[in-house]
């Protein structure tokens, strides 16, 4: 018997087929990469701020280099119950160990009047700890505030208020002298700068 005349019957697909509004388009592949791109943006966002929790190890021989935390210290002074106040701070390398120190203008809490300043260098802890307190370059016990704190190149300058006597106000120094502190031997020493009008 001979087969009926007309075009021949397309061979069926093998598997299953999409349906033609399921088709890859362009337009589909490129609302695929943004949402990817979002995804990705956002499980970055999400990432703890502590870089501790989730940095990748620092090379051999390498130390991660943290600025101390001025309000984490723990610095020698004897206030009553009060809590210190830090009043000013700046960062930097002044030893030359590669490492950044935190300088501090800290006080005690007070409600009325200046209490006197204390000046303290913080260096990171050694372990898991607050910042340690690497040297005092003015102790409380001077009883002088201190204004203007601020580091150049690893040296560090503040103004010095004080008090000529016992009875001046404590509101009202009437001392004032412009100092600098450097990394020498060791150890930080102080300069005390020319008195503006000396010759």
């Amino acid at each position: 018997m001979q087969p009926p005349a007309g075009p021949a019957p397309s061979p069926l697909p093998e598997g299953p087929q999409p349906h033609p509004h399921t088709r890859p388009r362009p337009a589909h592949w490129a609302l695929a990469a943004a949402l990817l791109v979002a995804v990705v943006t956002g499980a970055a966002l999400a990432v703890p701020a502590d870089d501790t929790a989730t940095a990748a190890p620092p090379p051999a021989g390498a130390t991660a280099a943290r600025t101390p935390d001025a309000h984490a210290a723990r610095y020698p002074l004897d206030c009553g119950g009060t809590g210190p106040d830090i009043v000013q701070q700046a960062a930097a390398d002044l030893d030359g160990d590669g490492r950044p120190e935190t300088t501090a203008v800290v006080r005690c809490r007070s409600g009325g009047g200046t209490r006197p300043s204390g000046v303290y260098v913080l260096a990171a802890p050694t372990a898991d700890g607050p910042p340690r307190v690497l040297a005092t370059l003015v102790d409380p016990a001077e009883k002088m505030s201190v204004t203007g704190l601020g580091i150049t190149g690893g040296t560090v300058s503040a103004t010095l208020l004080g008090y000529s006597t016992a009875k001046v106000p404590r509101c009202c120094p009437d001392l004032r002298r412009a100092v600098e502190w450097r990394w020498k031997g060791g150890k930080f020493v102080l300069t005390a700068l020319p008195v503006a009008g000396s010759v």
